[in-house]
């Protein structure tokens, strides 16, 4: 349906017609899993594939849209460089939406890149990027996946006893004990919040490395060449566990996280909405991950965080970079500080429903959505050093050298 729309349409609302009905169809089975066959017991969960197609229609339709229907100097770099200038074909758009390395677990990927990778170009691409003759190399070599693969699927193996082990040691259902809402002093429910949700992250880190693995092993994903020279094949990670774990802000572990799924709501959101691209693109991401009310609790949550944690960066950070002792109290201080608002944002993510989300918030005070608030509200707004949202252009570029 949405490859009829896509061929019919006009260029100038391609994008959008795609979007609205990728997104209404996902949403409408997403509904019809939960409130009516009863928060998803089913023989089998169709929800993860058709999730990681509706990203591919859309991204798909959007980088049609900037090769056919936008001017190339109204265009990013990233955009002129992802934009598809040739109709696919009916058979490449159903290879690209429906391959067997990406249809279950994704991640989702550019049409382009995918393209190159089923013409055999995809590797030799990224290596021209790279001066062999300066690293005394005669010819391109032949980067091999292997090592890459292995030590994927060593953490895909690692994740998993973690997830046999941990989850069941602390499982979610821990939150809405009564030694937890009522027994248990302030600090405690903090550090058992934490670490209820620490154990409930080895599913997607061997969800996610082993679909990367997977596109490896096929010999997608090559992503070019590091500065020490070695091949990187990283192009499809969906995740950077090292980074996560020591993220010191709110920002830096959600670009760690469902790196993919990141990307495209950047690209098809906050980068082209007008107004209030954070609220949207949160709403977005809740509405893609389908209609659990704690998927709403989280997201709406992760907008007051986000800009509060914003705010207080922008006001307070440059009081701790005069010294290396006083850069690392500020990091360390806020490394604990995103770890427990990211276990308080996250817990109704995977609680789910309402009774056991309030129940965990009010035993919590509902302290970080009072601290957020506060923050937003009496803490002066400064503008972000060096943060642009909208994407250069050619057109801003050139008025910007005039």
């Amino acid at each position: 349906m949405c490859y009829g729309i896509m061929v019919t349409a006009s260029i100038s609302n391609i994008h959008r017609y795609s979007f609205f009905v990728a997104m209404g169809y996902l949403t409408i089975c997403h509904i019809s899993r939960i409130y009516i066959f009863h928060y998803g017991i089913l023989t089998t969960d169709f929800s993860g594939p058709l999730m990681i197609v509706t990203q591919k229609i859309t991204t798909l339709a959007f980088q049609i849209h900037d090769g056919l229907g936008q001017r190339a100097e109204d265009l990013s770099a990233e955009q002129h460089r992802l934009a598809v200038k040739v109709k696919p074909s009916f058979l490449e758009y159903l290879s690209y939406l429906l391959n067997f390395m990406s249809v279950i677990a994704g991640p989702c990927n550019n049409f382009k890149d995918y393209i190159a990778f089923i013409e055999g170009r995809h590797t030799h691409m990224k290596l021209l990027e790279v001066n062999w003759k300066q690293k005394d190399f005669h010819s391109l070599p032949e980067p091999s996946p292997t090592g890459a693969v292995i030590r994927k699927l060593c953490m895909t193996l690692v994740s998993l006893l973690l997830f046999l082990t941990l989850t069941k040691t602390f499982p979610v259902t821990c939150l809405v004990d009564d030694w937890f809402v009522h027994k248990a002093n302030f600090p405690t429910r903090l550090c058992y919040l934490y670490v209820v949700m620490q154990a409930s992250k080895p599913k997607y880190y061997f969800a996610w490395t082993l679909a990367d693995a997977v596109n490896n092993a096929a010999g997608f994903g090559f992503s070019g060449v590091d500065k020490n020279g070695n091949f990187c094949w990283d192009l499809l990670s969906n995740l950077n566990i090292w980074k996560i774990e020591t993220a010191t802000s709110f920002k830096m572990y959600l670009e760690n996280w469902n790196i993919q799924t990141a990307t495209w709501l950047k690209r098809v959101c906050y980068e082209r909405v007008p107004w209030y691209p954070t609220v949207l693109t949160f709403i977005l991401s809740a509405l893609w991950h389908g209609v659990y009310p704690g998927y709403y609790f989280t997201f709406l949550t992760g907008t007051l965080v986000t800009l509060a944690a914003r705010t207080v960066r922008n006001n307070y950070r440059h009081y701790f970079l005069s010294s290396k002792a006083l850069k690392f109290v500020y990091d360390l201080v806020t490394w604990a500080v995103t770890q427990l608002a990211v276990s308080y944002t996250v817990a109704p993510f995977v609680m789910l429903a309402v009774e056991p989300t309030i129940s965990l918030y009010k035993s919590m005070y509902f302290y970080l959505h009072i601290v957020s608030l506060l923050i937003i509200l009496f803490l002066p707004v400064r503008p972000q050093a060096h943060i642009q949202r909208w994407p250069q252009t050619l057109n801003s570029v050139k008025k910007k050298t005039d």
